[in-house]
């Protein structure tokens, strides 16, 4: 079996003692590959559009950009240069009843970490964001199973909220929904299975959903798919 490359790993941070001890963990772990580091969101698009890392590691609080805003433009089309680009951001968090952990679920963060974990965990975490899964702190976990179950019995997403998604995403939900695996899908658009696994882990992120049923059921009811439409074309 051919090893699987090292990820490579930004790390965006405005204090400079806690990038500082987390680039030392990145750069101890074999898997990973410490690839660079900012200190605010901008600086943190214009080293991600030079040079891509496979996960970035970021405050969720910053000046200037805040680590929303950067997951919101990150995550958008445009910044999708390539049919198997796909950039998973890990968002650290100093509070798990940060409201700003919601917000960057909804724009598509594939994890969520508190700044207080164990130091092995960052390596656990960045790994299962580089291979296309969700992460989320179990603190941060029951955070938002709690916030979830005092709402109402959700409905369908409003049509803005639809919206969030970009191109590749409603693609990949659609083919989902017309009963697609990861691996067909993956074949389909010419993708690896773990840029698939990224893609629906974010949408369903954005939706509030919970699983895969979930968001099939969902593209039926919305009208984005319907029972006689045909898969898009191969690509």
């Amino acid at each position: 079996m051919t090893p699987r490359p090292p990820v490579r790993v930004l790390l965006v941070d405005d204090e400079p003692l806690v990038r500082a001890g987390l680039a030392m963990l990145i750069a101890a772990d074999p898997g990973l590959v410490f690839c660079g580091e900012a200190d605010d969101g901008v600086q943190a698009l214009e080293r991600i559009a030079r040079d891509p890392p496979d996960v970035v590691v970021m405050d969720v609080r910053m000046p200037h950009l805040d680590g929303v805003e950067v997951t919101r433009r990150l995550v958008a089309d445009e910044y999708i240069t390539g049919g198997d680009f796909t950039v998973a951001v890990l968002i650290l968090t100093t509070f798990n009843d940060d409201r700003a952990v919601y917000e960057a679920l909804r724009a598509g963060a594939s994890g969520f970490l508190l700044k207080n974990a164990a130091p092995h965990v960052l390596g656990d975490a960045i790994r299962a964001v580089a291979a296309g899964d969700a992460w989320l702190d179990p603190a941060v976990a029951r955070a938002l199973l709690a916030d979830f179950a005092a709402r109402p019995e959700p409905g369908l997403p409003s049509p803005a909220e639809l919206e969030r998604l970009t191109l590749r995403e409603k693609e990949v939900l659609m083919l989902a929904a017309h009963g697609l695996t990861n691996t067909t899908i993956a074949a389909h658009l010419g993708v690896s299975e773990a840029t698939v696994k990224t893609h629906l882990s974010r949408l369903m992120m954005k939706l509030g959903l919970h699983d895969r049923s979930q968001a099939v059921a969902l593209a039926y009811k919305s009208g984005l798919v319907r029972p006689t439409d045909q898969p898009p074309p191969r690509r």
